[in-house]
């Protein structure tokens, strides 16, 4: 079954993602608990592309399915699930890259939705963290999915998150989204 071509969160208002994030479907992958069958000579490199067997993935419609049985395991493992196998996957930072902020109101009011480089939506929410994590080139923005899996923002959209958090009138430098906030700078 072909799969639909990811949404154009440019062309879309934050109500238009908040119905298409209510509409996904994705595989009930927690409720799954099939044997470990070994690995799938997979990765996912931490700018966010999908490779087997040392090539890349050359067809989004198959990255996109990939991710749908994507789980990341208690011990922080990543593997892929089916109701019959599970195998690993390599992932070297986070398994998505979020790669565009749609942004609508202005603090406590606003909100934060974001498209992933899968074409999935997220907005940001108690539900859907931003955390940032020190790294050696900066603060690492970080967006959480579902299920333990997290998405590392994307360094444009990141400067678009600097950008709204130091417009704010805060006494620290964060982001408010649907009332939530997120400190910019990580936790000490």
């Amino acid at each position: 079954m072909p799969m639909d071509l990811p949404p154009d969160i440019a062309t879309m208002s934050l109500a238009e993602i908040a119905r298409a994030v209510d509409e996904a479907r994705l595989p009930p992958v927690d409720s799954w608990t099939p044997a470990h069958c070994g690995d799938s000579e997979m990765r996912i490199a931490r700018d966010g592309t999908w490779y087997h067997q040392n090539s890349p993935i050359g067809r989004p419609a198959m990255v996109r399915l990939f991710s749908t049985i994507l789980r990341r395991e208690a011990d922080g493992s990543h593997v892929l699930v089916t109701p019959v196998e599970k195998l690993d996957i390599a992932v070297e930072d986070a398994p998505f890259v979020a790669v565009a902020m749609q942004a609508e109101g202005q603090g406590r009011t606003a909100r934060l939705a974001f498209q992933l480089n899968t074409g999935d939506l997220v907005t940001a929410g108690p539900d859907h963290a931003l955390r940032f994590a020190p790294g050696e080139d900066g603060p690492r923005p970080y967006l959480h999915v579902r299920r333990g899996l997290e998405a590392l923002v994307a360094r444009p959209v990141y400067y678009e998150l600097v950008e709204r958090a130091l417009a704010g009138d805060d006494a620290v430098p964060g982001l408010w989204s649907n009332d939530a906030f997120f400190p910019l700078e990580p936790a000490a």
